[in-house]
């Protein structure tokens, strides 16, 4: 006697199939929202206590990242100007500038305004700027166009394939050192070489591969294992 209709045979195999097609799909949303601009935050401005404008400081005043990031080359960390920083310039122009009062105010009480970080790493992730830039990588590499931001946004995800990319493939993001702070600075290619030690490189993979070994970069297996950035 036969208990299940021939069928049976037939609707279980298309529901197994069909629930690995289910979980297949599940996981790449999942993934999909993991890197989404929803969890990262990337592209996504801060509201900060004064609306401070990387476009108008550095794009049209050419103010140099190292004047109000005074640490970024020597420390773990870029530093976020003090106060009098600010008021180097805005106790002589914009004195009057309502936007502006919250700057004041820190100055005058010795308190310090509480900007909120867009590049922020979680605690266990361990990164040094004064590294990166020691081995030639360029403040929009990771930050993007600063100078054309209004306002501060992280640029890249910032999540562990992100980085390890960059890692993996370093002689595609190298640049001379005098270059690092250059936030219009063009790879090379044969309409515009670039010149380092009087040779002349028209591809970035040539010219990044001289820089790591005149940088004396680590291995991409040293710099890609899990104790270089977790410690």
């Amino acid at each position: 006697m036969q208990i299940f209709h021939r069928s049976t045979n037939t609707i279980s195999r298309a529901t197994i199939y069909g629930a690995i097609f289910v979980v297949a799909a599940l996981l790449w949303a999942l993934d999909e929202f993991q890197s989404s601009p929803y969890v990262t935050y990337a592209g996504v401005a801060h509201q900060q206590p004064v609306p401070f404008s990387h476009q108008h400081h550095v794009a049209a005043f050419g103010i140099d990242c190292r004047y109000c990031h005074t640490s970024v080359e020597t420390s773990s960390f870029a530093g976020i100007p003090p106060t009098k920083t600010c008021m180097n310039c805005h106790s002589q122009i914009w004195t009057n500038a309502k936007m502006l009062e919250p700057v004041r105010e820190s100055y005058r009480t010795g308190k310090s305004l509480e900007w909120i970080r867009a590049n922020d790493l979680p605690d266990f992730v361990y990164f040094n700027h004064s590294i990166h830039i020691h081995q030639g990588v360029g403040c929009n590499t990771c930050h993007g166009p600063v100078d054309r931001m209004p306002l501060m946004y992280n640029y890249a995800s910032l999540q562990m394939e992100w980085c390890l990319n960059c890692h993996r493939n370093a002689e595609q993001y190298l640049r001379p050192r005098d270059q690092v702070f250059n936030m219009r600075y063009q790879q090379p290619s044969s309409g515009q070489p670039v010149v380092v030690d009087g040779k002349a490189y028209t591809d970035q993979v040539s010219l990044g591969r001289d820089l790591m070994e005149k940088y004396h970069l680590r291995t991409v297996t040293d710099i890609t294992s899990c104790s270089t950035c977790h410690r």
